[in-house]
């Protein structure tokens, strides 16, 4: 049966703790799992969270930290001090370890590494932060199995034990040779059916799908998703083994690209949470919406110019916000199947060919919607043929003219290595609704005439 944090449950727990009944709260929590730990956590105020913190083992704790939302995470550590936080560390995998480090101000990140016993954490974690949060290296954890390519199946049964008992998860077992260069992987099955004599060297599998330090993230994402791996090995300059990259860090690494890009394309410039400060959240939505409001003057400026048309065919004016409307939904609709194959990198072929294909993709589209809206026109609305004519034609161009925003935008943001996410939401709606009532009163003054 699945857990579930209702409401009694939170105010038995804030009656534990404000009665300071630690027996009993360790018991009501002893079994309970530490992502509902977290859940749990989320529900209570921060000193009763930080209550909690103190109060459970480590082991547990520092799990249920990695599950929490970054803010919440961050006010819970500024009450615990630099030891009781690196107490929490030592019991994480140094790549959530690190994660953790980062969060901290440069002051701070020295004194809790300074209280870590185990040096040999610390220096792993030290080395991680050196590479960038969305790099392989930044991804990684220093937590493997590997075996080196010399070793003898005894041998290597003992020191694998020994290795595995700092490792949660066994994804994999890498070969190494005896400067520590990745060489292939090995096969348990192999290896327990191999003879006790026979040596590594006879039996490991030299094919190993890896990465280097540097490799982005988003490269790491699609060699997993490729291959279905469930780890992969990390390799620096030289071709040492120096860490892996695990499924669940790469899920939580493309769910926090995903939010990103969802933000950017909605008009949000910052990551931001329902939660911030009105001031953060204020921060990262006027950007755009200044943006929209100064493409909105020049949709303004564009109708001034066609003030004539008002007099002589004042039913055009009605048309606008369809125009516009259509322009915007194709845009979005084009530039967020572009961002997509540039997210998986399925985009192929030449942008003469994909300008081709849009083009008649356009016309068709364009062509369904505008012989619609003449029809309905006609016998709904009752406006004479060439007005409809104008209105239809200016349709086609204007859903032909925004898929090609919406399409080679992204496509040229990519090429310069800006995010194409940026391309996006208010972006292409502003420009496409622009361009949309450009085309559209120019093609009904060529039509009609004023």
């Amino acid at each position: 049966m699945q857990f579930e944090v209702s409401d009694e449950y939170i105010e038995h727990i804030q009656l534990l703790i404000e009665e300071k009944r630690n027996t009993e709260l360790l018991q009501l929590l002893e079994e309970v799992h530490h992502a509902d730990i977290a859940e749990i956590i989320d529900e209570l105020t921060l000193d009763e969270a930080t209550y909690i913190i103190k109060l459970l083992d480590s082991t547990k704790t520092s799990e249920a930290l990695m599950e929490l939302e970054e803010d919440v995470r961050e006010r819970i550590l500024d009450n615990l001090s630099s030891k009781e936080i690196a107490e929490e560390l030592e019991n994480m995998d140094t790549d959530d370890a690190a994660d953790i480090i980062a969060e901290l101000s440069e002051e701070r990140k020295q004194e809790v590494i300074s209280e870590i016993l185990d040096e040999e954490h610390a220096e792993h974690i030290v080395e991680l932060l050196r590479y960038d949060e969305n790099s392989a290296g930044g991804l990684m954890a220093k937590e493997l199995v590997k075996v080196n390519e010399n070793w003898s199946v005894t041998g290597c049964m003992t020191e694998m034990r020994a290795q595995a008992e700092n490792v949660t998860r066994v994804h994999s077992i890498y070969v190494v040779d005896d400067k520590n260069r990745l060489k292939g992987r090995l096969s348990l099955k192999d290896l327990l059916t191999a003879s006790s004599r026979a040596n590594i060297s006879d039996i490991y599998i030299d094919k190993v799908d890896y990465v280097t330090v540097h490799t982005k993230g988003e490269e790491v994402a699609r060699v997993m998703q490729k291959y279905d791996l469930e780890a992969i090995p990390v390799v620096d300059e030289m071709g040492r083994l120096v860490g892996r990259v695990t499924i669940d860090d790469i899920v939580d690494f493309i769910r926090d690209e995903a939010e990103k890009d969802y933000q950017m394309a909605a008009g949000i410039s910052e990551d931001v949470e329902a939660d911030d400060s009105i001031l953060r959240l204020t921060r990262a939505r006027l950007p755009w919406l200044i943006l929209a409001l100064l493409g909105g003057f020049i949709s303004v400026t564009v109708l001034g110019t066609f003030d004539a048309a008002m007099q002589e065919h004042a039913a055009l004016f009605f048309f606008v916000p369809l125009i516009a409307a259509m322009a915007g939904n194709v845009g979005v609709q084009s530039s967020a199947i572009v961002l997509q194959g540039l997210a998986n990198q399925s985009l192929s072929g030449s942008l003469w060919n994909r300008l081709i294909k849009e083009v008649l993709l356009s016309l068709l589209n364009g062509a369904a919607l505008a012989f619609l809206l003449i029809i309905g026109g006609i016998f709904l609305l009752g406006f004479h043929f060439w007005f409809g004519v104008t209105v239809g034609i200016s349709l086609i161009s204007v859903i032909v003219i925004a898929s090609l925003i919406g399409t080679f935008v992204p496509i040229i943001l990519d090429k310069f290595g800006i995010d194409p996410a940026m391309a996006t939401g208010p972006f292409i709606t502003t420009s496409n609704d622009i361009f949309g009532i450009l085309i559209y009163f120019t093609i009904a003054k060529m039509i009609l005439g004023f």
